[in-house]
């Protein structure tokens, strides 16, 4: 346990950020799995709003660094390439 008051308050903020930080990544990642399963449903309506909001966590957690910048950005690329590969073969 920290004894000095700045450790304390340090511990305390600490606590907050955790909290707030896991928050952030679990709707993220909750975000990613709808878009994963309207995927896998093969439903190209519901995989576009599903990836656009997506994309707009993604941006928000690389901006307060909860995700690495380049993390987000792989997964947004991964996450548009199977978007618009159910959408070639929905058309073809």
């Amino acid at each position: 346990m920290p004894s000095s008051p700045s450790s304390k308050k340090r511990l305390r903020q600490s606590i907050d950020r955790r909290a707030r930080n896991r928050v952030v990544r679990s709707t993220l990642r909750t975000q990613i799995k709808k878009v994963r399963t309207a995927i896998a449903a093969g439903d190209v309506a519901a995989s576009e709003t599903e990836f656009r909001t997506a994309v707009v966590k993604l941006d928000k957690a690389a901006a307060k660094n909860i995700l690495h910048a380049n993390a987000a950005a792989r997964l947004k690329s991964r996450l548009s390439k199977a978007v618009k590969g159910i959408k070639t073969k929905a058309t073809a």
